[in-house]
């Protein structure tokens, strides 16, 4: 089950502009994990970049201009804000792909738009009467009535694959496909199809983005923890395949992130 207070897939809290995270309401909880609602509001002449290690999942993203859906980023992402603006979205669930007819596989690293102008009306025009995070609880609403419109209730596979991603993100023991299939009664060829048709991603690479989420986490908040200690915990055959995961996936070793984490990251804010 989501958790709105999950902070895994920001590499720079610190960082963060105007962030809030609603759960939906129980009737979506299938669908969506939590809205996230975003305000920002940059010096002129600057630009905050936001580093990202996302969750495997789908983001509809309502902003001023537009709707769009983002793919599962198949490694760590960023996005530069600047001016002065807002994102209304939801992270979605697996079983999300099938009730808004989407195929994940074929939005990997990519955001593409999304023709929804009665969804961008409504967002756009509680956003006009009234700019800042006041609004994001009708905002949410919007979105989430939105979501009640427009799509059927998640067929058995979707529900199936969000009980995958949700073992996956709640158990740290879960580092194996074979381990995986097994707790959830799937043969392994079943859950790589699942994975495959709801994420868009193979399991492998959706465990190995959890683990390594936490393990970032855990770098990040337990400064007095050493790097093998939590590659232990997290159940990393030694500390040089944490440090490998790190390297290939963010592109730097744990000890360069932890250093940058109590500084929020590098260059976080430039001129642009």
């Amino acid at each position: 089950m989501a958790d709105e207070r999950d902070r895994r897939g920001v590499l720079y809290p610190a960082r963060l502009p105007q962030f809030e995270r609603i759960l939906p309401p129980p009737e979506l909880k299938d669908l969506v994990g939590w809205f996230w609602l975003v305000h920002w509001d940059i010096a002129a002449g600057r630009t905050s970049r936001q580093q990202l290690l996302p969750f495997p999942l789908m983001n509809l993203v309502v902003q001023r201009e537009g709707v769009t859906l983002s793919g599962p980023a198949s490694a760590a992402s960023h996005r530069d804000l600047a001016g002065k603006g807002w994102a209304v979205a939801a992270l979605l669930r697996p079983a999300a792909a099938t009730a808004l007819a989407l195929s994940p596989a074929t939005l990997i690293d990519r955001e593409v738009g999304f023709e929804t102008p009665e969804l961008l009306q409504d967002i756009n025009r509680i956003l006009g009467k009234r700019n800042g995070p006041a609004a994001n609880p009708e905002s949410a609403r919007a979105l989430g009535a939105w979501f009640t419109r427009s799509c059927p209730a998640p067929d058995a596979n979707g529900l199936r694959a969000n009980e995958f991603i949700d073992y996956v993100a709640a158990t740290r023991s879960a580092v194996s496909v074979e381990q995986v299939a097994e707790a959830l009664g799937f043969s392994v060829r079943s859950l790589q199809r699942l994975s495959l048709r709801y994420v868009g991603l193979p399991p492998l690479a959706v465990i190995r983005r959890y683990r390594l989420q936490e393990a970032a986490q855990r770098v990040r908040e337990n400064p007095s923890a050493s790097i093998a200690q939590i590659a232990a915990e997290l159940r990393y055959t030694d500390q040089a395949h944490l440090a490998a995961d790190f390297r290939k996936i963010l592109g730097f070793s744990p000890s360069t992130y932890r250093a940058h984490s109590q500084s929020a990251g590098p260059q976080s804010e430039y001129e642009s």
